[in-house]
């Protein structure tokens, strides 16, 4: 997944405003482990860049505000072996993280009232219910 990163409709991420950054990753590997930097680690300014529209960055910016340090999102990924697949990792995981910060706010649920028919049936099914588990004891309720 090089080139332009799709964020959601035709809004991508410009590879020039990615920073990535490579070390050693812990965990299996074998002989090739300790000579390899495949831990990726992405890093992009998303209180400088001028990608995204100002509205969904704005709401970018309120929703990730506890993962921002100087307004930089930085997303790390070091499950695979192999640089190569943790870079297409970070990548999609940083896509997915902007591309929901960046959703319209869900509309406001309307409060409906539940009609009387409806309340008046479940009253009468629980007084039935009732009676009918009254009528099993071996009392006489009067």
């Amino acid at each position: 997944m090089s080139g332009p990163y799709l964020i959601r409709g035709s809004v991508s991420l410009p590879e020039a405003e990615l920073m990535w950054r490579f070390s050693r990753s812990s965990g299996p590997g074998g002989q090739h482990v300790n000579t390899s930097d495949s831990q990726v680690e992405l890093r992009f300014d998303l209180a400088k860049t001028e990608a995204l529209p100002d509205v969904w960055k704005q709401r970018a910016l309120e929703r990730l505000a506890s993962r921002l340090v100087d307004g930089v999102v930085t997303v790390r990924s070091s499950e695979h072996r192999s640089q190569w697949r943790n870079r297409e990792t970070a990548a999609v995981r940083l896509t997915a993280l902007l591309a929901e910060a960046t959703a319209p706010p869900l509309k406001p649920r309307r409060a409906t009232r539940i009609p009387r028919g409806v309340n008046e049936r479940r009253l009468r099914e629980k007084k039935q219910r009732s009676d009918t588990k009254r009528g099993r004891t071996g009392r006489d309720w009067g």
